[in-house]
């Protein structure tokens, strides 16, 4: 362990976010750069000796938490970057992104702050790209075998990378022209500046792993040719199709899906676009869906000038501590939080549901009206006599996925089964019912956390080898079961 008595002497302490004035007239990450490493192996030292580390069981990735916040305290940085590495490809994403249901598990957090895992995380693996601690790995020989991977976010780029180190030859085809996936395109910058994922790129092309952007498995190249040229596939092209709502006014213009409006805001820091073509500059802005996607449009409205921001959520406000009856230690609460963009400004509004959009002459969105709800015999139910409209002249809909794309080919070419919830169907070893054939991250599994995709692309990148090799695999992936019901 680290400091014996560091939980007892140490408070907890996070990173420092920059003045919000001063962030929303950039792009850039909302942490002060720096901030972290002077503060970090304190941090680290609060990590107990539990005797059953419980965040091991919070990660989905089984990440060896307690083993790199006792290097880290050390300041043995090799040492902590070798074993957050194996058992996460990419540790500088989760880092950044991932809700850390590993900080909800923490012991320690049971009756004080948990230790903060996710800021030990990332400090460690910046410090190893700063210091040139991360490194290709290319393999010593080639197996002959051929893979496929469909898709380039974070399920596909660590079946690609662990496929690729065992020696077999990767292909990975990504639909957008840029590599990354809904990283690239869904995340904004102030989140996760993409000069990470561009590093990584770069790392794994040097290993050897080879990329295709540009093209759409089941538009651009059938998916039933891709079958024969390669000796397997692993399907990793997420769950795209967003859900909707089908109100009146729908159709009015404005209205649009938050994978319609992020991409455009990310494309503008790729240098593609001056300004982005849809903008919030001078507009009342409302946001339907309350999750990390909805925030994501809050955030980029903010940085775009909009006139007003309003978050509409259906479901009550969480509370701010943990119900121990129904979402007890050490499961992921669902708990009211304020995201760096809630920080920035807007409204947000709880337990009210959309019942129509209203426009202009010209078809413009400009208001949008909606009723309060409340839960009545295990449904939400208007309440009578709360209907009322506010100002909407853009409407970004951040209300989940639905499942894989059903419009591009890909299912009906490979011939794979859908589950009851419009995923890919697949088996234990990640295989669906077409032979070669694998499905990992939210294809198979629905609209999940980042953690859960890397972790499901390794499990399947193991299953992919243990096929190609007939031998039991020597690739690492976490030991849990396929529902891992625990933390979702």
């Amino acid at each position: 362990m680290a400091d014996p008595k560091g939980f007892l002497t140490t408070d907890r302490e996070v990173a420092q976010s920059r003045p919000v004035d001063e962030r929303v007239k950039d792009w850039n990450e909302v942490y002060v750069p720096g901030s972290l490493l002077p503060i970090i192996s304190k941090q680290a030292g609060r990590c107990m000796d539990c005797g059953i580390p419980f965040c091991h069981n919070g990660c989905p990735l089984g990440n060896l938490i307690p083993e790199w916040n006792d290097y880290a305290y050390r300041g043995d940085w090799t040492a902590a970057s070798e074993r957050l590495h194996a058992t996460n490809n990419f540790p500088e994403f989760t880092g950044r992104l991932c809700p850390a249901p590993c900080e909800s598990a923490c012991v320690l957090g049971i009756n004080q702050p948990p230790v903060t895992i996710k800021n030990v995380e990332v400090s460690i693996i910046d410090k190893a790209w700063e210091s040139g601690g991360v490194a290709p790995q290319p393999p010593e020989r080639l197996s002959g075998k051929t893979v496929a991977v469909i898709g380039s976010g974070p399920s596909g780029l660590a079946a690609a990378q662990q496929l690729t180190r065992a020696g077999h030859t990767v292909v990975v085809y990504e639909r957008a022209d840029r590599l990354g996936g809904l990283l690239r395109y869904g995340i904004p910058e102030f989140k996760m500046e993409k000069r990470h994922i561009n590093r990584r790129i770069e790392q794994m092309r040097a290993e050897g792993t080879k990329f295709r952007t540009g093209v759409e498995i089941g538009r651009d190249l059938d998916a039933k040719k891709l079958r024969k040229r390669y000796d397997a596939v692993v399907v990793a092209a997420g769950a795209t199709t967003a859900r909707d709502l089908p109100v009146p006014g729908r159709e009015l213009n404005g209205v649009h899906q938050a994978m319609e409006y992020l991409p455009l805001s990310n494309k503008v820091q790729e240098g593609d676009y001056v300004d982005s073509p849809l903008t919030a500059e001078g507009k009342h802005v409302v946001v339907i869906g309350g999750g990390d996607t909805g925030a994501d449009c809050v955030g980029t409205a903010h940085r775009q000038g909009a006139a007003s921001v309003t978050q509409l959520e259906i479901m009550p406000k969480p509370g701010e501590e943990r119900d121990q009856a129904r979402q007890p230690w050490p499961t992921f609460p669902l708990l009211y939080k304020v995201t760096s963009a809630h920080e920035e400004g807007g409204e947000r509004v709880y337990s009210v549901n959309t019942t129509h959009f209203e426009g202009d002459e010209d078809g413009n969105v400009q208001w949008l009206h909606l009723v309060e709800v409340e839960m009545a015999d295990g449904k939400l139910e208007p309440k009578p006599g709360t209907e009322r409209k506010i100002p909407a002249q853009l409407v970004t809909l951040a209300m989940g996925f639905t499942g894989v794309d059903r419009e591009n080919g890909l299912v009906e070419q490979f011939g794979v089964d859908l589950d009851a919830r419009g995923n890919i169907a697949r088996d234990d070893s990640y295989a669906t019912n077409v032979p070669g054939v694998y499905v990992a991250g939210d294809a198979g599994r629905g609209q999940s956390l980042i953690v859960w995709a890397i972790a499901e692309g390794r499990s399947a990148a193991k299953a992919v080898d243990r096929h190609l090799t007939g031998t039991a695999s020597t690739l690492h992936a976490p030991i849990r079961p396929t529902d891992r019901s625990l933390t979702v």
